[in-house]
């Protein structure tokens, strides 16, 4: 199991406390293209095909975007 795989099954046992670095890695790694912010905003915006997530820099991330983030991941590996 690679260090992405258990990043992510981390944050699918807990959403809690997760670091925006962990966020970053694991939407990289699934090959998102990363849009940093601009103009003193510190909201981040990863695209890939038909999936777009905005995850504001701060730690730990809201919950909810961890649950945004989890449920991309799951509906790309569907699609496999």
């Amino acid at each position: 199991m690679g260090k992405q795989e258990k990043q992510l099954q981390a944050i699918r046992i807990n959403p809690k406390n997760v670091r925006f670095e962990i966020i970053q890695s694991i939407l990289l790694s699934y090959e998102f293209s990363e849009t940093k912010p601009g103009g003193g905003s510190s909201h981040y915006t990863y695209h890939r095909g038909i999936y777009r997530i905005t995850v504001p820099k701060g730690n730990p991330v809201n919950q909810a975007y961890v649950k945004q983030v989890i449920r991309i991941i799951d509906m790309l590996e569907d699609e496999k």
